[in-house]
């Protein structure tokens, strides 16, 4: 599909914060999305909890394998409204690297243990710290060296800041609303693990089929049409 006016064009970016040559075939933001996941951070995730542990079951979900099915949703939404897939994909593969073990348990501790100093714990600045300070893979700068856009979205793709709280957040127009790219992470994030969390809760025999048919009309609906497929192939 083609790209619609209102996708984000990458020969619009703001760039980077250390110029470098542009690459011969590929574009700036599949360059961040390919630096993404070369880093070590989203390495990392395939041993950081999204819900359940594999202490059951290897079967359940863990931080990496969730973001890989976010970033699957995301480039099929994103393709199909017209917007700009390798931007939606960079954005997608690098919203969680901030999370630490334990899912938003180990985030909540982290935070209540930061407290007393004064200081907090949010994942998506802890993101934007990995990406631009730990990651040390080049000579030229330190960090990843992401477009101006891919950091924005890993700072407001899912909530919205304060510039008085966070004045050294101001360079990310803290008082402007992100491109749509960024905007839908947070829809197919929540797609992502809503559908996971049943999935995963059925594995562990926590969740019965009937208590999800009853909790969720969507699924009753796909539960009635599956089983009157079955039973009309079944007849014939």
């Amino acid at each position: 599909m083609a790209q619609a006016e209102y996708a984000m064009d990458v020969a619009s970016s703001r760039g980077r914060r250390f110029v470098e040559t542009t690459h011969s075939y590929r574009n700036a933001y599949a360059r961040d999305r390919d630096r993404v996941i070369h880093s070590r951070a989203f390495r990392r995730l395939e041993a950081k909890t999204q819900v359940f542990t594999t202490r059951y079951s290897d079967h359940f979900r863990n931080r990496l394998t969730h973001t890989i099915e976010v970033a699957q949703i995301a480039r099929t939404v994103s393709d199909a409204l017209g917007l700009n897939t390798d931007f939606t994909e960079a954005l997608a593969l690098v919203h969680d690297i901030g999370h630490p073990p334990f899912g938003h348990a180990g985030e909540r501790k982290l935070d209540d243990l930061l407290h007393p100093y004064g200081d907090r714990f949010d994942h998506n600045l802890q993101a934007l710290r990995i990406v631009e300070h730990f990651e040390q893979r080049y000579l030229e700068f330190p960090g990843l060296n992401l477009t101006f856009e891919v950091r924005e979205g890993i700072v407001k793709h899912s909530r919205d800041y304060d510039p008085n709280q966070f004045p050294d957040l101001v360079e990310y127009l803290l008082d402007q609303r992100p491109p749509l790219e960024s905007q839908l992470i947070d829809f197919v994030d929540e797609i992502a693990y809503n559908t996971a969390d049943l999935d995963d809760g059925y594995e562990a025999k926590l969740l019965e089929i009937d208590a999800i048919r009853e909790a969720v009309p969507l699924f009753a609906e796909f539960m009635t049409a599956s089983t009157l497929l079955i039973r009309t192939a079944a007849r014939s």
